[in-house]
């Protein structure tokens, strides 16, 4: 279970069959999940569901939300990382889960930096898409601070909301990077 991109406090490996106690920590917690599935609390089996799709995700495109661990004592922190959005255009949809315990310590936004850098530097791809629970007034903060702009409202199945959603191209992130001090 070899870590493959690591920040400064993080590092990231793939999701494999024997995660289930660190997804079941994760998705398994109806503080996480009320913002991300309409089904609220997710029951054992459907946190395996989760867990699968994950795996076959990566096995498929190359990408899933891997699972993330504090490089100090390699504590489970969550998951953060990119689904195929459009394909064709390269576009890739970035996402984080963080353990609620855990909130409100920037590790989402140290995550989202890492997989961003990932996404186009790596990967190459052309922009990233984000969408958050309109009741999740953090994220829309967090994806604002990362550098996305609002584009629309889209309708998201897994919550049965329209979510705000953003973007942030390639040609902006670069241009952020010129820009850092």
């Amino acid at each position: 279970m070899t870590p493959f991109l690591s920040t400064q406090r993080l590092y990231f490996r793939s999701w494999h069959a024997e995660d289930f106690d660190l997804a079941w920590g994760l998705w398994g917690d109806y503080a996480v999940t009320r913002l991300i599935d309409v089904r609220g609390a997710l029951s054992r089996a459907q946190v395996q569901e989760k867990l699968q799709a994950e795996i076959e995700r990566e096995q498929q495109f190359g990408v899933q939300y891997w699972p993330i661990f504090l490089l100090a004592d390699g504590e489970h922190v969550g998951c953060c990382g990119l689904r195929p959005y459009d394909p064709p255009a390269n576009i890739y949809e970035i996402g984080f889960h963080i353990r609620s315990a855990l909130w409100g310590r920037g590790y989402g936004s140290e995550a989202a930096h890492g997989v961003i850098a990932y996404a186009f530097d790596n990967l190459q791809a052309s922009a990233l898409f984000a969408g958050h629970n309109p009741a999740n007034k953090v994220s829309s903060h967090v994806l604002k601070k990362l550098g996305f702009l609002y584009t629309h409202d889209q309708y998201y199945a897994p919550t049965g909301l329209q979510h705000p959603s953003y973007l942030l191209t390639a040609a902006a992130y670069r241009q952020n990077l010129h820009q850092s001090p």
